[in-house]
């Protein structure tokens, strides 16, 4: 999303702030109706898991921002995240944030969550089902444009053989990524699945088909903690290929300095905590929409050696 995009949101809430200020150093928003506001955030996302790690950060700093209550959870089972969902709608919560990276297991918590009239926000995951199950709007990355862009670099830098190392069984934005590798690549990538949750077992895995197949030149990740093991993983494998990965995390920025990894794919994740946050409590004052149905898009960046230094601070800071 473009800087200029981002300013007018902030923008647009901060009338309504003002507004809703008690008097006293700290901000509380309230609803049409003066009650304070108390959102929910569910997320697909592992406890720990750098990148959601900076989602939750967005999260809980536009709720200190804006005076509201954000209570931010999150469960890689889609069962359990339903239960989430449903646990926020029983306790009538002002609105509700949630990825879906399974749309069809979440989609009758989702709606059911509309139905009790209490609005949804959609992030990361799932743009395309956002409004067919009833969200006011949608802010993550587009995954397909996401990957032409990864895939023209790639494209770029004269990589023709690109192995798309998939971390998750069933996640359709790593299936929409690798496809729009081959869109902005020109030629199909071979997809291998690995698991997020045995790095070790990855590691393995990638440096096995690097061996099998000398003419692979680049390894596209689509998980910064998979991107580290690529990285060693070619080392093993006596491979050149270069190694590209998806979003950032402390091992990336260093391999990107070192030169050891490429480059990222940056959806800065960031805002995909914070803006709903601030889309939620425009809706709930003044029934405002951002996005006019289609998604507000937070990425692609790229992160390269040119920009990687001043990336890095704030990635510290916790908010890249």
């Amino acid at each position: 999303m473009a800087r200029p995009q981002r300013l007018l949101a902030l923008a647009l809430a901060a009338p309504l702030l003002l507004s809703a200020c008690s008097g006293g150093d700290e901000p509380t928003a309230t609803g049409a109706d003066g009650d304070s506001l108390t959102f929910a955030v569910v997320t697909h996302g592992s406890p720990g898991d750098a990148f959601w790690d900076v989602v939750q950060n967005g999260a809980v700093q536009a709720g200190e921002d804006l005076g509201i209550e954000v209570d931010y959870q999150s469960d890689g089972d889609p069962q359990r995240q339903s239960q989430l969902i449903e646990a926020a709608v029983n306790q009538g919560v002002d609105g509700i944030v949630v990825s879906m990276a399974n749309p069809e297991a979440l989609q009758s918590a989702v709606e059911d969550a509309v139905a009790a009239g209490i609005p949804v926000v959609t992030i990361n995951s799932g743009a395309a089902e956002s409004v067919e199950f009833g969200a006011i709007g949608h802010v993550g990355q587009d995954e397909t444009i996401a990957g032409q862009g990864a895939g023209e670099r790639l494209a770029t830098d004269g990589r023709t053989n690109v192995l798309c190392v998939v971390h998750e069984a069933g996640n359709i934005g790593l299936e929409q990524r690798c496809d729009g590798a081959s869109q902005g690549l020109g030629s199909d990538v071979t997809t291998l699945q690995v698991d997020i949750n045995d790095l070790a077992a990855a590691e393995s895995t990638i440096t096995s088909s690097l061996q099998s197949d000398p003419s692979i030149d680049a390894v596209l990740t689509l998980n910064s903690a998979v991107a580290a093991v690529a990285a060693s993983a070619a080392t093993d494998a006596g491979s050149e290929a270069e190694i590209a990965t998806f979003d950032l995390n402390a091992d990336v920025i260093s391999g990107i300095q070192e030169g050891t990894i490429s480059f990222a794919v940056d959806q800065q994740q960031f805002e995909q905590g914070y803006l709903p946050v601030v889309m939620l409590q425009l809706y709930a004052q003044n029934l405002n929409t951002v996005g006019g149905g289609q998604p507000v898009l937070t990425g692609p960046g790229i992160v390269d050696s040119e920009n990687v230094d001043e990336i890095a601070d704030l990635a510290t800071a916790g908010t890249r």
